[in-house]
């Protein structure tokens, strides 16, 4: 039950809905308000309540509602125009747009009536002095909704000839629309040159930049220009997101994930929005929805993941197929409905065109973390496998494993067991004991299947290989910590190839090889003294001399150069990194000499890791920047995003930042298509968080920061990130206008300083969510953060800072009087006690300080028109400055006090 309220009071309530979320419970509450300015009996109080619930509506799923209040206000207007104060009248004549837009949003508002409206649009306007514009603006939308071309162009042209006054829609609407008309005559480059204004942010309204960031995504991306696309994405998403009346644009950002490899976050998107699906008080917005929905499904069977369990209309379960079915009918239904209305096929022609595109990118990272609860199974964007014949596959994977080996005989062998398998084809026990043995080399269980390996490779007939198995099984446990075992399980191995030295051909030097390479890692992994480290010499001596005379040979060259990658590991070990780098370039360019690039990758890393040791950035950064180029087409998405990230610590340390974050979205992207290592891929966002913060892309920062906090944890990164990172969100919020956000962030960052033994962070940190609080209208909650924040600049001693959070206090909305009084009076004591104290230094700030509270407390007290005690307090500021020195300040103290 509402209170009655006199016409203040309405208007404050409907100031209140307002500000609240879009959505129906803002729909009910602005009819509730108009049934209680009906009972005023003051016609202007209806007047306002009826608009106010005609923008509910417009700002809402519930577009269609918003006809009868327009009707009401119109006969109002009519019968009683001198109800409506300047205000009222131009708000009247400007919804005229809005009816015009929702009437042909409405399929069944007949054609006729639409233009019946137009008409009556264009004559109220002449009437009322109106420029043509926006009139004509409305026109090109009924006609390019419509397929009319020639009447779109001749309205189109008008729209912009015509002159500008109050009733054209502001600056970034109308961009936005003449943009649009540009991207659907695929003039990407003039619809981007003309939203320019609105995406740098020279031009704002409630819709924009909104509308224009969804509109420019796909233009973007077709121009070549992924980065920008990606980043307006991460903008534009955050601003509608929660805005029913986006949905268009919550569409278009959702077709944009679809088209560029991101399937999975397109789901999420769909997850987070199920009532989409079925709100029909919008008809233009539901087809839309349902046309990338659609759009995307199909993405997801034509990838073999059609039975995948998705999000959908509530009620029921969906796969990934029967939703695509589901969804483009339904789409298809409504335009039927609009083409019905029209006359035309304009409608479904489009829609039919947006279901069927075809992917623009095979991917683009966006550096935010998909919640797999949106998406039960990682989408992956791999084509299937073509049916090939699986003894040619078979037979290829021996030569590569033959002349080549690494990663693409090990791809090879994967790739013919997959088809071996399923077309039913035996394998040999050699070709079984090979896929053992290259599957090993990337598992988690890599000693058991190098024995398994071993075991076969003998049945096959080749003691050498099995003997290279169980040296690579034994190089396994090293790795896993068991530094004991790994020496015992190398020895036999290492004494049987001794045995065969000098080796008789190059494939026995091979397996050789491997064995001594092995043992030498081993013992240089275990190094526990000068010993081992000998040893390990001893051993890498052996395989230079077992490798040489074949050096002609790739596999053993690389081997050889391997050799020198580990003299050069001794070295390092020995406290020689001048003749470790030496070695690291040498086995670094042998390795890519013998076309086996990959194996320089350690070798560049090693390079790097001593060069910032020395504080040499730019031969780190050459190093990691040859690394990354060895190792494309090879390296593993866990070792790539580790490289990444390496990179992007070093650029960001030279102040190469816009570099660094290119880098820093790498790490993640690759983070996450490892899939497991979660804490990584949260450290690779929390870094690229930071450092587009500092190229000040606060919105994409605040985005992939908050994806970041989802995995950042205590346990594996530390207090310290965790309070960066919500300190950074807060830094970001800010930026952004939200406020109570950016105190909940610092606030949270608060939480887990409060435990530090140092408090400034803490101190810092309640000082910041108290401005915020402050900013976003909730003084009571301000004002106890203020009061946290200045007895923790108290605990620290830091006088300018208590004196700062006492005035801040005293001007809270909330603050009484009395309140004012005591916390300036606090201020006051405060410092005049600092100054008993203060040696000569610090006596000039702190009565610099005295002199700006003694100023603010006059302010304060001339709004309660006290002036006694306001000219005293500014006589005080006057004293104060003069004995800072500040003559400045002590005048216009001095002045105000004369007025």
């Amino acid at each position: 039950m509402i209170e009655a309220m006199d016409l203040d009071a309405l208007r404050r309530a409907m100031a209140e809905n307002a500000a609240e979320p879009e959505g129906p419970a803002r729909g009910a509450r602005a009819e509730q308000l108009l049934a209680e300015a009906e009972k005023l009996g003051v016609p202007l109080g209806v007047i306002e309540a009826l608009g106010h619930q005609l923008q509910m509506y417009n700002y809402s799923s519930e577009k269609d509602k918003m006809f009868v209040p327009f009707a009401r206000l119109l006969r109002m207007w009519d019968e009683h125009p001198e109800d409506f104060d300047a205000y009222e009248t131009h708000s009247l004549h400007w919804v005229f747009k809005w009816m015009s837009g929702g009437m042909l949003n409405q399929p069944h508002i007949p054609l006729a009536s639409i233009e019946k409206w137009l008409a009556e649009m264009e004559h109220r306007y002449r009437v009322a002095g109106h420029s043509e514009r926006a009139v004509r603006m409305s026109e090109f939308y009924v006609a390019d909704h419509m397929g009319d071309e020639e009447r779109a162009t001749r309205a189109y042209e008008a729209w912009l000839a015509a002159d500008r006054d109050k009733m054209a829609d502001c600056h970034a609407c109308e961009l936005d629309g003449q943009g649009e008309r540009q991207s659907d005559l695929r003039q990407d480059e003039r619809a981007l040159e003309l939203w320019r204004p609105v995406l740098e942010g020279e031009y704002t309204c409630a819709h924009e930049p909104h509308a224009t960031l969804a509109a420019s995504l796909l233009p973007l991306v077709r121009l070549g220009r992924p980065e920008e696309a990606r980043a307006n994405h991460l903008r534009g998403y955050r601003l509608v997101r929660s805005m029913e009346s986006m949905r268009g644009a919550f569409a278009s950002h959702v077709e944009f994930c679809a088209l560029t490899g991101n399937e999975a976050r397109a789901l999420e998107l769909l997850a987070e929005r199920p009532a989409y699906f079925t709100d029909r008080g919008n008809p233009q917005g539901l087809m839309d929805f349902l046309g990338v929905a659609a759009l995307l499904m199909d993405r997801l069977v034509a990838l073999g993941m059609g039975e995948q369990s998705v999000p959908g209309p509530a009620g029921r379960t969906w796969t990934a197929a029967e939703l695509g079915a589901h969804a483009r009918v339904e789409a298809l239904s409504v335009a039927a409905r609009f083409d019905a209305r029209n006359g035309t096929d304009r409608v479904s022609t489009r829609l039919r065109r947006r279901m069927d595109q075809e992917p623009l990118l095979d991917r683009l990272p966006l550096g935010v973390r998909v919640v797999r609860t949106a998406s039960p199974k990682p989408v992956v964007t791999v084509a299937a496998e073509p049916v090939v014949d699986a003894a040619a596959l078979v037979a290829q994977a021996r030569r590569i494993s033959e002349t080549d080996g690494g990663p693409d005989a090990a791809r090879a062998w994967r790739t013919a067991a997959r088809a071996a398998e399923s077309q039913g084809l035996e394998l040999t026990v050699h070709d079984r004991a090979e896929i053992a043995d290259y599957t090993a080399m990337d598992s988690e269980e890599a000693t058991g299947l190098f024995a398994v390996a071993a075991e076969l490779y003998e049945k096959a007939g080749d003691p050498n290989e099995a003997r290279a198995a169980r040296a690579r099984g034994a190089y396994a446990l090293s790795r896993a910590g068991r530094a004991e075992e790994a020496l015992a399980a190398i020895r036999e191995p290492y004494e049987q190839v001794l045995a065969t030295l000098p080796a008789p051909d190059a494939t026995t030097a091979r397996q050789a090889a491997a064995v001594l390479v092995c043992r030498a890692r081993i013992l240089l992994a275990a190094h526990s003294g000068d010993d081992e480290v000998a040893a390990a010499e001893a051993c890498v001596r052996q395989l230079l001399a077992a490798t040489g005379p074949f050096g002609d040979v790739p596999r053993i060259a690389s081997q050889a150069a391997s050799a020198r990658s580990l003299l050069a590991d001794i070295a390092v070990h020995r406290g020689d990194p001048e003749t470790a780098v030496a070695l690291y370039e040498e086995s670094a360019a042998a390795q890519v000499a013998a076309g086996r690039p990959w194996m320089a990758v350690d070798c560049r890393v090693r390079l790097a890791a001593l060069a910032r040791e020395r504080d040499d950035a730019a031969a780190a950064e050459q190093a990691l920047r040859a690394a990354l180029e060895h190792g494309a087409g090879y390296l593993e998405p866990s070792g790539a995003a580790r490289l990444h990230l390496q990179l992007a610590e070093v650029l960001a340390a030279g102040e190469q930042v816009g570099e660094a974050s290119a880098h820093a979205l790498e790490a993640a992207h690759w983070a996450d298509e490892a899939d497991d290592d979660a804490g990584f891929a949260a450290w690779a966002r929390f870094q690229l968080g930071g450092h587009l913060l500092r190229e000040e892309r606060v919105a994409e920062a605040a985005e992939v920061l908050e994806s970041a906090l989802l995995d950042l944890t205590a346990e594996d990164h530390g207090d310290g990130a965790l309070v960066q990172a919500r300190w950074w969100l807060g830094d970001c919020a800010r930026a952004l206008g939200e406020h109570l956000q950016s105190a909940e962030a610092w606030l949270k960052a608060a939480e887990i300083a409060q435990h530090w033994p140092e408090q400034r962070d803490h101190a810092m940190l309640a000082n910041l969510a108290a401005d915020a609080l402050d900013r976003a209208g909730r003084p009571e909650e301000a004002d106890r953060a203020y009061a946290r924040a200045g007895d923790l600049w108290r605990s620290l001693g830091h006088v300018h800072a208590v004196v700062r959070s006492l005035r801040a206090r005293a001007w809270l909305d909330s603050a009484s009087a009395e309140d004012e009084q005591e916390l300036m009076n606090a201020a006051i004591h405060t410092l005049e006690e600092a100054l008993t104290s203060a040696d000569a230094a610090d006596r000039e700030p702190l009565l610099s300080e005295l002199g700006h509270t003694c100023r603010q407390f006059a302010e304060l007290l001339d709004r309660h028109d006290d002036e006694e005690e306001t000219a005293a307090q500014l006589e005080r500021a006057a004293m104060a400055f003069e004995a800072a020195g500040d003559t400045e300040q002590r005048d216009e103290a001095r002045a105000a006090l004369e007025r």
